[in-house]
């Protein structure tokens, strides 16, 4: 049977057993295979891989496995520039939008204090999932490796961390956010776009407390949520100076 040499580099090495991490090994295959089917029956999802090499040259995922392939194996680079070799995405996101499976519904609520457009659903399945972020040119972001697997998604990301805010930084890390994000701008219920909205067109929808010590306010456009730069604005203020990003302060 036909073999070929794997390597994976960085992360990508958490989503294969031990005895294969960070070292190359041999793999064997059947028929007509592509590199994507065996990179994926490995468990790696597709989504999380920027750049293969076999032999040296760049492939996309639709490279047909040879006999003695040397296969490399690179996920996203932050700081590396690889101008020059063959991307697996049709396009970069310069305007990166995400939508998020029903088990990160914490994260897409912290990704839309920072600005971030950012949908979430506790019940739209994984069909619709994949769908709405292939249509709506959406990061899929997911602890799920099985939907990342789906042929049709292009931008995915699998979410390593367990707890929430840890999530948060990873995503900002490894998408590079830190210079795209503007906080308090977007409702963390829904997800709309906040304006500023006069006193006095909401003042009977404000408790006493808050009618009296504050006068500017935000609304959202489409649940009508009211937002004031109260106590829990300076917690979640002080949550942002905690991750240590470049915010500028509003």
């Amino acid at each position: 049977m036909p073999q070929v040499s794997l390597r994976f580099y960085e992360e990508l090495n958490d989503f294969l057993p031990g005895s294969l991490r960070k070292r190359t090994f041999e793999k064997e295959f059947t028929g007509t295979q592509s590199v994507k089917h065996l990179i994926e029956n490995l468990g790696v999802p597709h989504t999380e891989v920027e750049i293969i090499l076999v032999n040296g040259q760049s492939v996309d995922l639709s490279y047909p496995l040879q006999e003695g392939d040397r296969i490399s194996v690179y996920p996203m680079f932050e700081l590396l520039d690889i101008s020059p070799l063959l991307h697996l995405r049709i396009k970069p996101m310069r305007d990166p939008r995400f939508i998020a499976d029903a088990h990160l519904g914490k994260l897409s609520r912290y990704l839309r204090l920072l600005g971030f457009d950012c949908l979430f659903f506790n019940d739209a399945g994984d069909s619709n999932l994949a769908r709405l972020s292939v249509e709506q040119g959406r990061v899929l972001l997911t602890r799920d490796r099985g939907l990342l697997i789906r042929r049709n998604i292009t931008h995915g990301c699998f979410i390593h961390a367990t707890e929430p805010r840890q999530q948060l930084m990873e995503i900002v890390q490894r998408l590079q956010l830190e210079d795209m994000y503007n906080p308090f701008t977007r409702c963390m219920e829904c997800n709309s776009q906040l304006t500023t909205v006069e006193k006095k067109r909401i003042e009977d929808e404000l408790p006493d407390p808050v009618r009296q010590h504050y006068n500017d306010f935000w609304r959202c456009s489409e649940c009508g949520r009211i937002y004031w730069k109260g106590s829990h604005y300076r917690e979640l203020r002080a949550f942002i100076d905690s991750l240590i990003l470049p915010v500028t302060k509003q």
